[in-house]
């Protein structure tokens, strides 16, 4: 950061620990306790596909370290504004396992120098009177959020949910404080 920075103000985005998925199973556990969600097996890692070949290298990669040992069953589908997403599934009691396989896409795709191609990643939960939601990692910034799309048609959004999971969270998972980059994920595989 330079001088001119510091005058005006401005600051460096956080760099992103990709460890910090590692806190999900945690954060599993407290929204289990406090309000009923549990984890339904599925993620995702979304990813703006780069021209060339060490890219579709490291694409074969990813798929044959997530097929590797009759692995989990993986998916992938490209969504209508470029995005390619990995959609992970586990059994749902294996949240441990769907995160260190979602933690291994990213950090492959970051250490072939591909990092700035991540999007986000997501994990999904349910509650057994049918709500849905998903927490959302944002590889830019590092952080969480919750997207909670609202059952039936159109696309509207739990904005309650979202701030009471976010509330419960905030001493698991390093939670996204600006609001407006609680982006929605409209049809996301997994959700």
């Amino acid at each position: 950061m330079g001088l001119l920075d510091v005058l005006l103000g401005r600051s460096k985005p956080a760099r992103p620990d990709l460890d910090d998925l590692f806190g999900l199973p945690a954060a599993a556990l407290t929204l289990q306790a406090a309000i009923g969600f549990t984890p339904t097996g599925l993620g995702s890692v979304a990813y703006k596909p780069v021209e060339g070949a060490a890219f579709a290298r490291t694409e074969a990669d990813v798929q044959e370290l997530l097929d590797a040992d009759q692995g989990p069953k993986v998916e992938a589908s490209k969504d209508e504004f470029g995005y390619t997403w990995l959609l992970i599934r586990h059994d749902p009691a294996d949240l441990p396992g769907l995160v260190t396989d979602i933690h291994a896409v990213n950090s492959t795709l970051q250490a072939a120098g591909f990092g700035p191609a991540l999007l986000c990643s997501l994990v999904s939960f349910a509650h057994a009177d049918g709500r849905r939601f998903a927490l959302i990692y944002l590889y830019k910034r590092g952080t969480f959020y919750p997207f909670a799309p609202l059952p039936g048609s159109g696309q509207r959004r739990d904005n309650q949910l979202e701030l009471q999971i976010a509330s419960l969270l905030e001493n698991d998972v390093k939670m996204e404080k600006d609001l407006e980059r609680w982006f929605p994920v409209w049809g996301a595989p997994g959700l």
